[in-house]
């Protein structure tokens, strides 16, 4: 999620297995649209949006101490509508791969963010279960506590100290898809917060959590349909503003056909972020690698969803800034101070080139300019990655847009394949 700095906390590496049976129609898994906050599908569209600088949307960080920054952004973000409980009510979650747990705001709401929709309602739902404290599901989130009740009652912190509190439930949630038809899965296990607070905005209703621990959507799905595997087609956001991405789980989100490279995914099973080996960048023809001098380490770049930027070593990042400077044509905007330390560039549209080439261990993956360059404001295109010393490396979500991504757990494998994701 682009607005919370989340602090990856450990789960208890266990399965659950959903008991309802996926219907003939979704037996081979299912599509769902993704909506970006400034999509005229989404029901928080505004009519004058602009996509704010990457500056603006904090980094998370990945250590209970660790450095971060934190500037709250509408930006940046992708929304995956879940429809729970009975009768059914649409909850827009933030898409993250770096987080397991799905949970939404919840009445009654002791001390919340402020929410433009209404707040789920556990009471009016008939399908709504609280998970008991001595229970097996309730021991798949470590940290749990008991209510008064003897229910399963939790606290999930962030590295910014922002904080989900409420109740472990099961819910019956349903899927949107592609061929129209309602995918209907039961028992998913989700978080019912009751207090929340911190780095949220008002668009925000719950997390969509996609990382590879226990109680991630991702791992709950994938127990129904017997592999733990998903793909996602992101849209540039400086794109036609009715365009939606797609995400996919089952059969059908694998991630095949000409033009796809893999990767080894660096994964141990209920690890939490997708960490992958990035060996350097090239500027078109020029290499940079990710380390001038010491031995490359595995699993040293983190694939995100839910982080728009991409941030690099500083030293790698300054190397690679320097061969970009080399290669334009055009001269860095030097006298704005709105823009900080970005390399930016004044130009009517977005830049032709160069193109950059990510070199995963295994995988190339092409990023032409849309996909590194993103717009603050009118006439300005600023180069869409950043350089850190705090150890915390990602790829974010700039860079991942117009290519179809796989994450398949089982084999522990990301696969690429550009692809006009608008046509999705």
């Amino acid at each position: 999620m682009a607005n919370i700095l989340f602090f990856h906390l450990c789960f208890f590496v266990l399965c659950m297995f959903l008991h309802q049976t996926p219907n003939e129609a979704s037996k081979a898994g299912f599509s769902v649209k993704l909506i970006r906050h400034s999509s005229l599908n989404s029901p928080f569209y505004i009519q004058k949006h602009r996509l704010g600088s990457f500056y603006q949307v904090p980094k998370k960080s990945y250590g209970p101490n660790g450095p971060f920054t934190r500037v709250t952004s509408n930006n940046g973000d992708y929304l995956m509508k879940l429809t729970l409980g009975t009768p059914p009510v649409d909850v827009y979650g933030l898409i993250d791969t770096g987080s397991d747990l799905v949970w939404t705001q919840c009445t009654p709401c002791y001390g919340c963010y402020k929410q433009k929709s209404p707040m789920f309602e556990p009471l009016r739902s008939k399908t709504y279960s609280p998970i008991p404290c001595d229970s097996e599901q309730c021991n798949l989130l470590f940290g749990h506590f008991c209510s008064p009740q003897n229910l399963c009652a939790y606290s999930y912190g962030y590295a910014d100290s922002s904080v989900t509190k409420g109740m472990l439930a099961t819910e019956t949630v349903t899927f949107s898809s592609n061929n129209e038809e309602p995918v209907v899965v039961g028992d998913i296990i989700f978080g019912c917060g009751h207090s929340n607070s911190g780095t949220f905005n008002e668009n925000d209703m719950g997390i969509i959590g996609l990382g590879g621990g226990a109680l991630s959507l991702v791992s709950q799905i994938g127990n129904l349909y017997g592999s733990k595997r998903f793909s996602q087609c992101l849209v540039p956001f400086h794109t036609d503003p009715h365009a939606s991405g797609t995400i996919s789980f089952g059969d059908v989100s694998d991630v095949s056909g000409e033009g796809v490279v893999t990767t080894p995914l660096v994964y141990d099973e209920g690890q939490t972020p997708y960490f992958v080996t990035l060996e350097g960048i090239s500027v078109g023809d020029t290499f940079v690698p990710f380390n001038s001098s010491e031995m490359l380490s595995k699993g040293n770049i983190m694939i995100d969803s839910g982080t728009p930027a991409t941030y690099l070593p500083q030293e790698f990042y300054d190397r690679l800034v320097e061969e970009l400077k080399l290669q334009s044509s055009l001269l860095p905007i030097d006298d704005d101070p709105d823009l900080g330390t970005q390399v930016c560039y004044r130009s009517k549209a977005n830049l032709d080139g160069p193109v950059l080439t990510a070199h995963f261990e295994g995988a190339d993956v092409q990023l032409l300019p849309i996909q590194t360059f993103i717009a603050p404001k009118d006439g300005v295109f600023c180069f869409a990655m950043a350089g850190t010393n705090d150890g915390d490396y990602i790829f974010g979500n700039f860079a991942q847009s117009n290519i179809l991504i796989g994450f398949d757990l089982d084999r522990k494998t990301v696969s690429f394949k550009p692809t006009d994701c608008t046509n999705q």
